[in-house]
């Protein structure tokens, strides 16, 4: 089925219209180039860069690239917070900078990174996740959670 559309003279076509803005001027035809008054947003915060350190009285855990940590702690605190946690870990050991995550908080309160004396600590091990997460995972992820930590345990006795 098709059909002739018309348009009544002197009228703009529907799809070329542009509803006013607040200040009742019009607003710009879509691809307009939008003259640089503020080449970003007023709430833009820039991140700081920090040069973190390696914490090195940490407990023995697991390493930040086993398995366990993405497996597990990506299900307590989520997979961007690991992804920073890595990232730490790994610019820690090589010495070098990096914007301050924006989970940094987060990995805080949770005692896998530290701030002493104006530096951000991150270990190159992470601990077993608390049991306060362990509590809101489903039944076969914590029997599969005892299983590795009694096997680090046995391991560490050794």
């Amino acid at each position: 089925m098709s059909f002739t559309a018309t348009v009544a003279s002197g009228a703009v076509p529907r799809d070329s219209a542009r509803p006013p803005t607040r200040s009742g001027v019009l607003a710009p035809p879509p691809g307009a180039a939008v003259p640089p008054t503020h080449p970003s947003r007023p709430t833009v915060v820039k991140r700081v860069t920090v040069e973190p350190a390696v914490w090195t009285d940490r407990p023995a855990g697991f390493p930040t690239h086993h398995p366990y940590v993405r497996t597990f702690w990506t299900a307590a605190i989520g997979s961007g917070a690991v992804a920073d946690l890595m990232r730490l870990a790994v610019a820690a050991q090589r010495g070098r900078p990096l914007l301050l995550p924006t989970s940094t908080a987060l990995l805080t309160q949770e005692g896998l990174v530290t701030w002493s004396r104006g530096r951000l600590l991150a270990g190159a091990s992470v601990p077993p996740v608390p049991d306060r997460h362990l509590r809101r995972m489903p039944p076969s992820l914590r029997r599969e959670h005892h299983r590795i930590v009694a096997n680090l345990r046995t391991t560490n006795r050794a």
